[in-house]
């Protein structure tokens, strides 16, 4: 993922809770990334466009991502999630 993001592949992630504020910084290798927007979501409100954001094909592509990430992972589309979008600080 960490590549995927260097290579402007990956420009979000969901997590199940919040782990930076808009304005927050990251360093990847020497890259700067800022978080540009963080979201309550949930499973539900999730596109093939966010999904792609991700570096997944599709949002089929990404459940199969997750459930083999997490033992015993079921798809809720009411489960609530965060999405961290960010960008790269030339």
């Amino acid at each position: 993922m960490r590549q995927q993001a260097l290579d402007g592949e990956v420009t979000q992630i969901h997590r199940g809770q919040g782990y930076a504020d808009e304005g927050d910084t990251f360093e990847i290798d020497g890259t700067a990334f800022e978080v540009v927007a963080v979201e309550d979501r949930t499973l539900g409100d999730m596109t093939d466009e966010d999904a792609r954001a991700e570096g997944a094909r599709d949002l089929d592509h990404y459940r199969e991502i997750l459930e083999r990430a997490h033992d015993n992972f079921e798809w809720d589309d009411d489960s609530e999630i965060v999405v961290h979008r960010f960008e790269r600080v030339d």
